[in-house]
């Protein structure tokens, strides 16, 4: 019976374990330059023993931003420190994914170039607020896309997955979930365009499809990963259907042969997991708020072939270890979430520091 701790092929990656790292964004990086700072190589290789990193998400393009301090993976030197991060991880033996973010219309001018409206599918403004340099500000009006330049997004998304693969990374992720602009495109309550990329659910799915088909293009099926959380609702999104939604979403991977699917689920009623994975013919990853017993017993029920984890990889950089031996854990401190320096970033103790 396969566990937490047996090997999994993933794509062309053969990971020892099935302990993954969650996409967090932690906001170290140069807010004016999008460039990883020096702490983020030591911060993803103290948690290298992980079976997969996957890293924050980082904007493929400068309209794709949508925090403060938040990484990108456009210019040489974004590159450049990504790579610096990519060899301390391979140096400590780890598999890390890039996770291409863009925001879309959760974000604002004051963090896009030249003060510009923030992009969507359709010109709906979302509630609430966004965290900029000066503080927190309502939310904008975004720009809908025109037709011509939704295909420039796409190859957004294909150069900075080039880009990715330049830097050092084994794989790349799209982040589909959480609100950002693939789930724009996809859910109901955001996309009322009239093009070949709104409408009918086929055309609503489009977007992500097309960018999912660029990246594979450049990397190859075996080191693309997907992420969707279906009904998480988080930045102002709904859809009207989502379980044939996401049904149809995912039966239309299969030619692309993708190296995984990852699904975050927390307060749904209906059961996500066990409706997907049997339409997804790649590594399953389960992700939720999961603890070892709960992700140990779904990978031994086979209803996911690894678990992610999110708070208790921030806090613990020794988690494999502190899983393996059943040790207490670090408790997470959310004041330094998405603060600068490397208070809460890089100085967790692991056991051994502890002892």
């Amino acid at each position: 019976m396969n566990t937490l701790f047996t090997p999994l092929e993933l794509g062309q990656l053969t990971l020892p374990n099935r302990i993954v790292m969650a996409p967090m964004t932690r906001s170290r990086s140069d807010d004016a330059s999008g460039v990883p700072s020096a702490a983020v190589a030591t911060y993803y290789a103290q948690r290298a023993d992980a079976g997969l990193l996957i890293t924050e998400g980082t904007f493929p393009g400068p309209m794709g931003k949508g925090y403060v301090r938040t990484p990108g993976i456009h210019t040489d030197a974004q590159i450049a420190a990504w790579k610096e991060v990519t060899d301390a991880v391979h140096r400590k033996g780890g598999r890390i994914f890039m996770q291409l973010m863009h925001c879309g219309r959760m974000s604002h001018p004051d963090m896009l170039p030249g003060g510009a409206a923030p992009l969507a599918p359709s010109a709906v403004k979302p509630a609430g607020t966004v965290y900029t340099a000066t503080g927190p500000l309502e939310l904008t009006l975004p720009r809908a896309l025109t037709t011509s330049e939704v295909q420039g997004v796409i190859d957004e998304y294909r150069s900075a997955t080039r880009n990715a693969l330049a830097a050092g990374f084994d794989g790349v992720e799209l982040h589909a979930a959480s609100g950002y602009l693939p789930e724009q495109f996809l859910s109901s309550s955001t996309n009322v365009r009239t093009d070949e990329y709104g409408g009918s659910l086929e055309n609503r799915a489009r977007f992500i499809l097309d960018v999912l088909a660029a990246m594979v293009a450049e990397a190859g099926g075996a080191r693309v990963g997907i992420k969707i959380a279906p009904e998480m609702g988080f930045n102002d999104i709904s859809d009207a259907t989502p379980r044939e939604t996401y049904g149809y979403l995912v039966r239309q991977f299969a030619p692309l042969k993708l190296a995984y699917l990852h699904v975050a689920q927390f307060t749904t009623a209906f059961d996500y997991h066990a409706a997907l994975r049997p339409l997804f013919a790649g590594a399953y990853l389960q992700g939720g708020g999961l603890a070892k017993e709960s992700a140990d017993a779904a990978i031994g029920a086979q209803r996911a072939d690894a678990a992610v984890f999110g708070g208790l990889y921030l806090a613990n950089p020794d988690l494999v270890q502190r899983l393996r031996q059943d040790a207490p854990l670090n408790t997470p401190d959310s004041a330094t979430f998405y603060s600068p320096g490397t208070a809460g970033y890089t100085d967790y103790p692991t056991l051994d520091e502890a002892a």
